[in-house]
């Protein structure tokens, strides 16, 4: 009978950086306790970590000093596990495109089930929630794309989900100002067709921030796209609406952008 140890060197000479309990009991025919008691001592090691339970990554001596590998090379099987579909979005999605200002310390996952956000090592992982029904509209392999590893890959956001994404959750993805840095780095990136079919899925607000700044950053293809969208707005709206004067009356002085139909409440500053 193999034990836990060769179990898992087996798997990491087939490219394997995980595994669920179920199939090491099934391979190891060992009983859950003589199981539970071998995961544990190889945990004390640092040979293994548990990010959700039932689910385990195996360390190599090079991501002891992380605590954990790469999220990218476990993300999918840990999802997989769950049940759930998910890309990888935000900041991370905008590095992986080519955003080089977006130093991604938290690897984020967008979700149509709202999920406990955790830390494994060195690592952050954040779930964002999306409403089912425009996660199952958005999350289509025409847009999407891999994120490659050694170990198999990650659904991760296209350029147009990337950017309505971190125009949804400007707030997760370093407020407006990281927002407009992301638009200007990836926009031109964006197939403007691609862009206004998955921005009818967000909301209206969102596409016109995202419509805004990529007019500023001069990406007049992808801007043009999303104008309909501003086309049939009913009412202005803050650019930032988690930003309010501290006098109300103070907000009729704000800048006023008719084309977006936004009120420029809040400076936007991007790095050449």
């Amino acid at each position: 009978m193999a034990s836990l140890d060769l179990y898992l060197d087996e798997l990491l000479a087939r490219g394997r950086s995980c595994f669920v309990r179920e199939e090491a009991l099934a391979a190891l025919d060992l009983t859950p306790e003589t199981l539970n008691a071998a995961i544990t001592r190889l945990i004390k090691k640092q040979r293994l970590a548990n990010p959700r339970h039932g689910f385990y990554l195996i360390l190599r001596p090079e991501d002891r000093i992380s605590g954990a590998p790469d999220p990218a090379r476990w993300i999918d099987p840990l999802m997989k596990h769950q049940g759930l579909d998910y890309r990888v979005s935000l900041l991370r999605a905008a590095a992986f495109h080519g955003s080089s200002h977006q130093a991604a310390m938290v690897f984020q996952v967008i979700t149509p089930k709202q999920l406990r956000d955790f830390e494994i090592g060195r690592h952050r992982l954040q779930f964002v929630y999306q409403a089912a029904a425009a996660f199952s509209e958005t999350n289509q392999s025409d847009w999407l794309d891999q994120l490659k590893t050694d170990t198999g890959f990650a659904k991760v956001a296209g350029v147009e989900l990337t950017l309505l994404d971190c125009a949804r959750y400007f707030h997760k993805a370093a407020g407006i100002n990281g927002l407009a840095q992301i638009a200007k780095d990836i926009g031109a990136r964006a197939d403007p067709r691609s862009l206004a079919k998955a921005a009818a899925a967000y909301e209206n607000s969102s596409v016109r921030r995202l419509g805004y700044l990529l007019d500023r950053a001069g990406h007049q293809r992808q801007a043009k796209a999303l104008a309909p969208f501003a086309q049939r707005a009913k009412s202005m709206k803050r650019l930032d609406p988690a930003v309010k004067p501290l006098i109300a009356s103070l907000a009729d002085f704000h800048e006023k952008d008719a084309k977006w139909k936004l009120v420029i409440n809040d400076p936007v500053e991007i790095d050449d």
